[in-house]
């Protein structure tokens, strides 16, 4: 199978990293320090080969280092499906992020047609016992690895749905006016819902097909009534039937933007949500690791994948278990820990960086494996 993975990665002005530069291959790289060392910034770095606003999800200018306001840049070397390319991307102060490959300007959505990057944070260990949000992003994440243009459907659904709900709330009654932005709505809508639940297959039959040392996870949409009404048809006319309902309220709903993610602890028959923290954690890394396989397949090599603080609730055998996973799946995963001990089991299968604190920021030492 083909391979996806940073050969090369620089940073300047990048967060708590004023310079970094690594040399890799393909293996995955395992990243250890203090807390507060810089660690999750390299990670955070890496998913802007991605579209969108990164794992941190925050905005260009967060992004730099401060004091200083000198923008930031990101520039790495990805081997991609035995092709090679150069990637730039950056933000001027008060700019917007900017991409470049193979040194030719590019929209964010080109990253998604060179490279699949999935991650696992801890901020979404409470995924499954936090608001309904957070797992739409979860899912839309999700469906954005197999279908990159998933993300332009997502940006004009919620575009066309910002107008409707500001005439809903200034009390506008232009017949015409609706029907257009609900037609806007509607066809990347049902565009959003047919993305999703073909992610969900492909996450199921990953599942199904898979030997795995972490639990099963049943997935399914739910949502109140009108979260998922299917077509482009029913839902032009779920939003025209609605309008006085949605006018009285201020907002919009029913649609795609209403839709809640289920989880489901298959071998218990217990929802995600009442399962002790172990448990939760143990099940988004199987969604990681099925997604990995599935994409694998679709796209012709497994994903990039950053999984910070991941041995964080997992005892030495689940972590050695993983470990072993990531490296029968080929992927260049980018793993972050407190200490080398951590990473012990991974011995030479995977590449150790010390991520230190100096004066001027944040810096990278590149060091050999401790022994299993």
């Amino acid at each position: 199978m083909a391979e996806l993975a940073l050969t090369e990665l620089s940073l300047s002005q990048f967060r708590s990293h004023p310079r970094a530069r690594l040399a890799l291959d393909a293996r995955p790289v395992a990243i250890f320090g203090p807390n507060g060392a810089g660690k999750t910034n390299l990670l955070e770095a890496v998913s802007l080969f991605s579209p969108g606003r990164g794992l941190r999800r925050a905005a260009a200018d967060e992004m730099a280092r401060a004091p200083g306001g000198l923008g930031w840049k990101v520039t790495g070397v990805l081997r991609s499906l035995h092709q090679v390319h150069e990637v730039e991307t950056w933000a001027e102060p008060g700019g917007t992020r900017q991409v470049r490959i193979d040194g030719k300007p590019a929209v964010q959505v080109a990253l998604g047609r060179i490279a699949r990057v999935l991650w696992l944070v801890p901020a979404m260990d409470r995924l499954w016992i936090e608001g309904a949000e957070g797992r739409r992003r979860f899912l839309d994440r999700i469906t954005l690895s197999f279908e990159p243009g998933h993300g332009d459907a997502v940006l004009a659904y919620d575009k066309a749905m910002r107008e409707r709900n500001r005439l809903l709330k200034d009390q506008v009654r232009d017949v015409h006016w609706f029907a257009a932005l609900e037609g806007q709505m509607a066809e990347a809508g049902a565009a959003i819902g047919v993305n999703r639940r073909a992610a969900l297959d492909r996450l199921a039959a990953a599942q199904a097909g898979g030997e795995t040392a972490f639990p099963h996870a049943v997935l399914a949409l739910s949502g109140p009534e009108g979260a998922d009404p299917g077509g482009a048809d029913d839902l032009a006319a779920a939003f025209a039937e609605g309008r006085g309902r949605d006018m009285a309220a201020g907002r919009t709903l029913a649609g795609p933007h209403r839709v809640d993610l289920e989880a489901e602890y298959a071998a218990k028959g217990v929802a995600a949500r009442l399962c002790s923290t172990g448990e939760q954690k143990a099940l988004l890394i199987s969604l990681i690791l099925a997604n990995g396989r599935a994409l694998a397949q679709d796209f012709g090599a497994p994903p990039l994948l950053l999984l910070d603080e991941v041995a964080a609730h997992l005892d030495a055998g689940r972590r050695a278990a993983l470990y072993d996973e990531i490296c029968a799946l080929g992927a260049q995963a980018w793993m972050t820990g407190t200490g080398p001990e951590l990473f012990a089991d991974l011995g030479d299968r995977a590449q150790h960086v010390e991520v230190v604190e100096e004066a001027g920021g944040s810096a990278l030492r590149p060091v050999a494996p401790i022994g299993p």
